[in-house]
């Protein structure tokens, strides 16, 4: 950035700088305090050295609304980034990032967030703490699956990512009560029905855990281990409406088919406590398990009523 910016213009408030090769921004950038929107894309940015030192204290980080980097070679998101607690949009488009850092929960300010066109495989539970988050691309990376957490993401009203390894989605995510729109094209989401009754069998603990839990058996802090006490704590409910059951980390992962805006039929995923929840060959289950998909149904055609625009093709 040319020296003597902040002299020249102290009242900037709108800086781009797109396509011009830069490769560094200097501490000129710091003395702005009025700049709410810097716009950087198409660059060489993505180095040691740039972004400015002390980014983060700055006033810069305080007025600060609107960022955009993408199209540089970034390959992690800079940690000076995560103290623009001002920030409402960020865009990181089309660098080389291979993850999302956690600590993106503290842009509690953020409503946009384009980290489309990277190379990333995981979505940390983390983002899902960000409470006034409305729109947010992933679109274009190596993206597996969906965290269920992402459902606290209330706010969210886009939410896209076509082209990634998705092969269904969590059940959770018909909880977005806001979302409008649902970009899913591109990824090798499962076309038939699958049951994957992979099982690991609990262990002595777990089933020490479920009985305590579904007896109702009481106890107090003082008289178990703080460990099992928290170990207690994070028992799951079953799925099933006929089974009361929980589970702790022995489940069946097992794929519904739900129809969804009366044309599309997708695959969320399903997390029972047991085999005998979904095998054939229980009365009990028999009922519980048309009930069950009768309920991810309903719960569809619920959402499908909030839901303006799936695009899967």
């Amino acid at each position: 950035l040319p020296a003597g910016l902040s002299q020249w213009f102290p009242a900037l408030e709108v800086l781009d700088v797109s396509g011009t090769g830069l490769a560094e921004m200097g501490t000129e950038l710091l003395s702005l305090p009025c700049l709410h929107t810097l716009l950087a894309k198409n660059n060489r940015l993505g180095g040691p050295g740039s972004l400015p030192k002390g980014l983060g204290q700055a006033p810069l980080a305080r007025s600060l609304r609107v960022l955009n980097l993408s199209g540089n070679r970034f390959s992690e998101v800079p940690p000076a980034l995560l103290r623009l607690r001002g920030l409402r949009s960020l865009s990181l488009g089309g660098n080389r990032l291979h993850s999302i850092p956690p600590d993106i929960q503290e842009l509690h300010s953020l409503e946009f967030l384009y980290l489309g066109g990277n190379f990333i495989t995981a979505i940390p539970p983390e983002l899902a703490k960000l409470p006034s988050l409305r729109y947010l691309v992933l679109c274009d990376n190596k993206i597996q699956s969906i965290p269920p957490q992402l459902a606290q993401l209330h706010s969210l009203r886009s939410l896209s990512l076509h082209n990634n390894l998705l092969t269904y989605l969590p059940r959770e995510i018909l909880n977005l009560v806001h979302l409008e729109e649902l970009s899913l094209r591109g990824n090798p989401l499962v076309v038939r029905f699958v049951r994957d009754l992979t099982y690991n069998p609990p262990s002595l603990q777990e089933l020490a855990g479920r009985t305590v839990k579904t007896r109702n058996v009481p106890y107090a802090p003082s008289d178990l281990p703080e460990s099992l006490v928290r170990y207690l704590s994070l028992a799951s409910n079953c799925p099933n409406p006929k089974c009361g059951g929980v589970y702790f980390d022995s489940c069946v992962r097992q794929i519904k088919f739900v129809d969804f805006c009366g044309k599309y039929r997708l695959p969320l995923m399903h997390y029972l406590c047991s085999p005998e929840c979904s095998s054939p060959f229980s009365s009990a289950s028999q009922s519980s398990t048309s009930q069950s998909e009768s309920d991810s149904e309903d719960e569809a055609s619920v959402a499908a009523h909030r839901m303006q625009k799936v695009l899967l093709g």
